[in-house]
């Protein structure tokens, strides 16, 4: 099964790079023109998250291809972090922390990364067995989604940070029942 995965379109606050998660953004103009400048594989049926970034982008794209949301696919939940950028947190003892931890603790007041990755990969692999083997779906998610996904999946395995997507980008991947193999974009 051919799979793509598209990191939503440009919003203000990923221009600013501020932690963007729960907070439900629409694409910025400059967003929407680079999405629709780009020509993006043909699929069968679009998985997405719930909000709007995310919505925005799969209609702009497919605006005729059936659309199933899905909850869980939504961006990790910052917590005290959402909303802000490195230099508004430069100096917050908790974001040090974080940093030194190599992005590995959860976010104070937020997600654990452990709970992020367990909620991403599990309604990946329920979405995708619950497809006919010749169905080829986009799921126009966040970057933190992707990452999940491919990091969890994807063949050769890499580092969840090695998967970083800018917005509006895609892989196409392969997928075997068990691995994704990224054909390229």
């Amino acid at each position: 099964m051919k799979i793509i995965f598209i990191r939503h379109g440009e919003t203000h606050g990923n221009t600013e790079k501020r932690y963007i998660g729960r907070t439900d953004e629409p694409l910025c103009e400059k967003g929407i023109r680079l999405i629709q400048s780009r020509t993006y594989p043909v699929c069968d049926l679009v998985v997405t998250s719930p909000m709007k970034r995310c919505i925005q982008t799969a209609e702009i794209i497919y605006p005729d291809v059936k659309k199933l949301i899905c909850d869980d696919l939504r961006e990790c939940d910052f917590g005290d972090f959402e909303g802000r950028n490195y230099k508004e947190l430069n100096g917050n003892a908790d974001y040090q922390k974080w940093i030194d931890s190599g992005g590995t603790l959860p976010f104070p007041n937020g997600e654990s990364v452990e709970d992020f990755k367990n909620r991403c990969t599990a309604v990946f692999t329920q979405t995708v067995s619950a497809l006919p083997c010749d169905c080829t779906p986009a799921f126009i998610v966040h970057g933190g989604t992707i990452m999940v996904v491919l990091e969890k999946y994807a063949v050769p395995q890499k580092d969840y940070y090695e998967y970083m997507i800018k917005n509006g980008r895609y892989y196409l991947t392969e997928y075997d029942g068990k691995k994704l193999r990224i054909l390229g974009e």
